[in-house]
């Protein structure tokens, strides 16, 4: 048996945390393109007379268009390869986001939006790709963290980025500004991106950790069934909360300016002082669904046990944001906003965990993707609620919505999900 780089003394680059760096950067690119048009909504709106239902058709637009392209972005990227794949719909969301600013009609940005929507679908199938090529088995849950932490980052850098911009030159530059930011990043991808295999800095010793670490877990894995997945008990347990649980996360993403500035009547700069807030917490969210499940295992809580109690302790503090009607003040709606985006994140990492823990390694990617395209079709129906009712009802009975539909889910993860571990569907 080859003898382990790192424990024979041998000095192992770190060029493989290099590569998830570029992806991250990436990520967060990419999340800060699509969160321009939430930020610049207020301001869009005022200008173009553009409703809240108009709108929500804008958001759905970019919503189906990255709903289909999930199942489809993957296949793209294995058959061009992750370099190019990824170069491809990086120059295509770069220039879809700049085109924004040519729109004049909630028509014209529907269709830039759902151009937008149909190659930024292709980042987090990107990064899961990268880290598999680039990382061995033990050291790939910290690397997944360290690029989907980029969604949050992005949101965060969005109000005051986009704010400024319009402040010194008008809505139409945030587009330009965030979609040549992302336009660098995919020459700066092309040039710096190499498989392993043909990367001419890596190391000896790095490439025989990746090698051996990713040996006894990738070989021999057969391709699972769409239809074997869909008729697991599993799959539904994970699918339905998840579906229940993405329209928070939408609706945390397209619509908390809007409802700022609607409910608060605050400025940009107020906006941009406020907003970032969620986002910050969605990471604390995130990392909180990563080190409470050993926690409770410590205390004698089952693997599956302890995703459970995760993603219904995070349902419980969606309470949090449906009480958002009862906030006397902006500074108290966006606390409470703060500990949804906490809650939400919680909550969903367990789920995506879930998949993991009780499918092998032949239909663990499968039933993932196959649960992120259901809930998303979960964040498009919510978003189209949204604008049916916001502008004649108001936010507030749509924060209680969402803070039901999670408890909902949560009933619905403890009443299928059975509570002994099996790594085959059922």
């Amino acid at each position: 048996m080859a003898s382990h780089p790192e424990r024979t003394g041998v000095r192992v680059g770190k060029l493989r945390w290099w590569i998830i760096g570029l992806v991250t950067l990436g990520t967060v690119l990419n999340y800060l393109a699509r969160s321009t048009l939430s930020v610049a909504a207020p301001t869009i709106q005022s200008e173009l007379k553009m409703t809240t239902e108009q709108y929500s058709w804008v958001v759905l637009a970019f919503q189906a268009t990255y709903t289909v392209m999930q199942t489809v972005a993957g296949a793209v990227l294995d058959a061009l390869g992750t370099r190019l794949g990824f170069f491809i719909f990086a120059v295509g969301w770069a220039l879809a986001n700049m085109a924004h600013g040519l729109a004049s009609s909630w028509q014209g940005f529907a269709f830039f939006r759902g151009v937008l929507g149909a190659t930024e679908a292709a980042a987090i199938p990107a990064g899961t790709k990268t880290v598999a090529e680039w990382f061995p088995a033990r050291e790939r849950p910290l690397a997944t963290s360290a690029f989907q932490m980029g969604t949050s980052v992005g949101n965060m850098i969005a109000p005051p980025l986009v704010v400024f911009c319009i402040l010194y030159s008008g809505w139409q530059s945030a587009f330009l500004v965030t979609g040549a930011l992302s336009l660098v990043w995919a020459g700066l991808w092309w040039f710096c991106y190499r498989a392993p295999a043909d990367h001419p800095r890596l190391s000896a010793a790095e490439r025989g950790l990746i090698e051996q670490g990713q040996s006894s877990n990738d070989q021999a894995v057969r391709p699972a069934t769409r239809r074997a997945v869909l008729r697991s008990r599993s799959f539904w347990a994970i699918a339905i909360p998840r579906f229940l649980a993405e329209p928070a996360w939408q609706t945390f993403n397209f619509f908390i300016p809007l409802y700022l500035v609607a409910a608060w009547n605050l400025d940009l700069k107020q906006v941009a002082l406020w907003a970032w807030l969620p986002f910050l917490a969605a990471d604390l969210g995130s990392l909180a669904a990563g080190l409470l499940p050993p926690v409770l295992m410590r205390r004698g809580a089952s693997v599956l046990a302890s995703r459970k109690i995760t993603m219904t302790f995070g349902a419980i503090c969606m309470i949090g944001p449906a009480c958002i009607g009862l906030a006397g003040s902006p500074a108290m709606a966006i606390a409470l906003f703060c500990l949804g985006g906490f809650a939400h994140q919680m909550l969903n990492g367990a789920l995506i965990t879930l998949c993991s823990d009780v499918f092998d390694k032949r239909t663990v990617a499968t039933a993932s993707g196959m649960a992120g395209t259901i809930a998303w079709i979960g964040g498009m129906l919510f978003t189209f609620a949204i604008g049916k009712s916001a502008d004649a009802y108001g936010y507030d009975p749509l924060f209680v919505a969402l803070a039901a539909l999670d408890l909902a889910g949560a009933a619905v993860l403890w009443l299928l999900l059975r509570d002994r571990l099996s790594r085959t569907p059922r």
